[in-house]
């Protein structure tokens, strides 16, 4: 697809990169020069210095005959008419960063007048990634498939854990519903099979039903509770999203700003939350509040450094389930060696999400996926293919297909029912088929096969 991306700040950049490994065509047009040229050098993208919401730079950037302008500026109000001014020279498919809650509400009811595909919103969409996560308080990450009716739950095995030594044929799978797909051991990552053996301190992802993952978490002896009492570092709008969200499912929350200003705004909108005025970094304030009591803490502050301090002081003094909000990526492998089991970074989240629904558009296109994530630091993908009526691998039991290695067909979904399938079972028409791969490229369900 031709794509153009206005807007080369964090969150253009970050959309460029994930769509690059897609091999799209990519154009990016800001009024920045320098920031131009640093994302048109570091990728292979086409560079172009002007005004992204103008005829004249959109038209510099090839948009009269792109297939989706990404307009991702800082200011919404510009991307939302970037947006409009695409449509208007005849762009089929326009996203909008929009960032303001007050927008967000809103936008649904001029959607269809401005020709928007989608928006989305990179605070929004943190957090309600962080709140399935505290959904599960053990999860390591948490991703779903067939419309959410089963998840893909990365986990950590603890030295108690009565599945720890044992090969993955001798673990209770609850009658085979639950399926035990990846294991992360000593930076290696394998598609598991019925002789893996599961070892303590293993990263293992297992697929399921949500009610079902839980009550196999249970008979494992992993500490997958839910949180009752969350407690967020920082008022900015991802506390606020994330604040509403956990309140609106019973959760009791506890936010902690420092600016005087930003506690009544919360104060007047979140008005079932508890809204300390005080500095994060304040360990004895931490204590008096709770933190060392509280099921979750989230650290989302506005910088990264006192994230990453505030949560390694907090994860000294209490257990509980830990996240970290990261912006700046070359933090990566200093995290990595922190044992900080949670990071998210909006940024990115918000180009994988919309690489998603790029990924959708293209069914129509040629392309078969229908969701796709990353795992393991991006050495596994799971994704999500829709069984074509002239598929190779229909009608044929699993164990007779000739499957790629280090791949794994994890789950079938058929008329809304789910199946953790067998060697004996098959996949048939207009199926959803997740597989797990240490492949990448798949861009259709024959690509599973051995050529």
């Amino acid at each position: 697809m031709k794509i153009v991306i206005v807007g080369c700040g964090k969150v253009g950049t970050s959309i460029a990169g994930e769509l690059i490994a897609s091999e799209h065509t990519i154009s990016v047009v800001d009024n920045d020069r320098a920031a131009v040229r640093r994302l048109s050098e570091s990728l292979d993208v086409l560079g172009v210095e002007g005004n992204g919401a103008t005829y004249e730079a959109l038209a510099d950037a090839g948009a009269e005959t792109a297939d989706l302008v990404i307009a991702a500026t800082a200011r919404d109000e510009v991307n939302l008419y970037t947006c409009l001014m695409a449509r208007s020279i005849g762009v089929p498919h326009t996203i909008a960063r929009v960032r303001s809650p007050e927008y967000t509400d809103d936008l649904y009811r001029v959607k269809d007048q401005l020709g928007l595909s989608m928006s989305i919103n990179p605070e929004l969409t943190e957090a309600v990634e962080i709140s399935r996560l505290l959904r599960f308080s053990g999860a390591l990450e948490i991703d779903s498939f067939a419309k959410g009716a089963v998840e893909l739950i990365k986990i950590l095995v603890p030295e108690s854990s009565v599945i720890a030594g044992k090969k993955i044929s001798q673990i209770d799978t609850i009658r085979g519903r639950v399926r035990i797909c990846t294991v992360e051991r000593g930076g290696a990552v394998y598609i598991a099979n019925g002789e893996t053996v599961i070892e303590s301190g293993d990263k293992v992802s297992i697929v399921a039903k949500p009610e079902i993952a839980a009550k196999f978490f249970k008979k494992a002896g992993v500490n997958i509770g839910r949180c009752r009492d969350v407690v967020l570092l920082g008022g900015g709008k991802v506390s606020f999203y994330l604040a509403q969200r956990l309140i609106k499912s019973g959760v009791t929350v506890k936010i902690i700003e420092r600016n005087e200003a930003r506690c009544r705004e919360l104060a007047d909108s979140l008005h079932e939350a508890i809204i300390i005025h005080g500095d994060c970094m304040d360990q004895e304030l931490l204590l008096s509040e709770g933190v060392d009591r509280a099921d979750g803490v989230a650290a989302l502050m506005d910088y990264d450094e006192e994230n990453i301090l505030i949560s390694l002081y907090i994860k000294s003094v209490s257990k509980a389930k830990i996240i970290t909000k990261i912006n700046n990526e070359s933090f990566g492998p200093i995290i990595e060696n922190l044992g900080l089991e949670c990071v998210m970074n909006p940024k990115t989240l918000t180009g994988e999400y919309i690489a998603r629904y790029i990924r959708a558009m293209q069914n129509s296109l040629g392309s078969n996926v229908e969701t796709l994530y990353r795992l393991h630091e991006d050495r596994v993908e799971a994704l999500e293919f829709r069984a074509k009526n002239n598929s190779r691998t229909l009608n044929t039991p699993l164990a007779e297909l000739d499957l790629k290695d280090n791949l794994q067909v994890i789950c079938i979904s058929r008329g809304g029912k789910i199946i953790l399938p067998q060697g004996s079972d098959i996949i048939m028409p207009d199926d959803s088929v997740v597989v797990i791969t240490k492949h990448k490229g798949l861009s259709d369900l024959n690509d599973i096969l051995r050529r």
